[in-house]
């Protein structure tokens, strides 16, 4: 395979041909050769007027394309708009709207909405690793102002003050992640109570790990299982080592990505956008090339479709 694009002058030109985006797809899921996705046999027959592949052994769905398995499968949308949409959506710091996208790339509204939610599954990375150092922990609150809602909207949503009728966001900061780097967590939660939150630090950060907070009441028993320190809000925001800036300075580009991007997200479709700020977030320091690769890496065995997509539900 050529080099592989860095700027989107180059991916502009180098996506433009399909079967240069079929090469490069071929490469980067069958870097050994093509295999069969149902049954696992190498060496099929290409079929170029098609570009399919034909497995040489007799079953259900012999033939298949370069989508089968991947977040494309079932999109009549061509490779080079589906690998420009990966371009524009991993290397923009705030975020793309599906209506800047779909003007971009030619398709409707709908479409390109949908598309990019396809890409955020291929952003989404669990790590099963536990953090073990200095982690910063905060909870945020996400949802419209009360001021800007429609009478009989704030009447049915906003029942007291405060974060009521809020999504919230809860957030895990390595200071010294595997590159030296910050990197974070985050994922939508029931409540900001102890007892939703105790057990997220349990299951993401080493015991005897140093975990700084503020002085919400919820991490009050961290400090049975880690070295906890807590910054009081009310008095100052840092004292030496012991602050929450860097996981607050995440909130900030999460709101500004919502607010300014993409205005309304509905609270069952915020884990998504999480997914998508997180891996912008913890790959800043890489190049264009390098987060588009990132995502094309994660295409593979991740599917969703449009009636998962509208079940307005979500994810335990």
């Amino acid at each position: 395979m050529t080099k592989a694009p860095e700027t989107l002058l180059e991916a502009i030109r180098y996506f433009a041909d399909q079967d240069t985006c079929l090469e490069f797809m071929k490469e980067l899921r069958w870097p050994d050769g093509v295999t069969c996705p149902t049954c696992g046999r190498d060496e099929p027959r290409f079929i170029k007027t098609r570009s399919l592949w034909e497995c040489k052994n007799k079953h259900p769905r012999k033939q298949f394309s370069i989508k089968v398995g991947t977040i494309f499968e079932d999109s009549p949308i061509k490779l080079d708009k589906w690998l420009s949409a990966i371009w524009m959506i991993s290397n923009a710091k705030n975020g793309v709207s599906s209506y800047e996208m779909h003007r971009a790339l030619g398709v409707t509204q709908k479409t390109a909405w949908f598309m990019m939610h396809r890409i955020r599954l291929a952003m989404q990375s669990e790590s099963f690793d536990k953090i073990d150092g200095e982690v910063e922990v905060d909870e945020t609150f996400i949802g419209g102002k009360a001021s800007n809602m429609h009478r009989a909207r704030r009447a049915t949503r906003i029942k007291s003050t405060g974060p009521a009728g809020k999504t919230v966001v809860f957030g895990l900061l390595d200071r010294h992640g595997p590159d030296g780097h910050t990197v974070v967590r985050a994922k939508v939660v029931a409540n900001n109570r102890r007892r939703v939150l105790l057990p997220e630090i349990k299951r993401n950060v080493t015991a005897g790990s140093t975990v700084y907070s503020d002085a919400h009441p919820s991490y009050r028993m961290v400090k049975d299982e880690f070295d906890h320190e807590t910054i009081d809000h009310a008095e100052s925001y840092v004292e030496g080592k012991v602050h929450t800036n860097n996981i607050e300075n995440f909130w900030s580009l999460l709101k500004r990505a919502i607010k300014g991007t993409y205005v309304n997200v509905e609270p069952f479709h915020l884990f998504r956008y999480l997914d998508e700020e997180v891996f912008r977030y913890n790959s800043r320091k890489d190049n264009d090339g390098g987060r588009f690769g990132r995502v094309a890496s994660g295409i593979v065995g991740k599917r969703l479709t449009y009636r998962e997509l509208t079940a307005s539900t979500t994810p335990a």
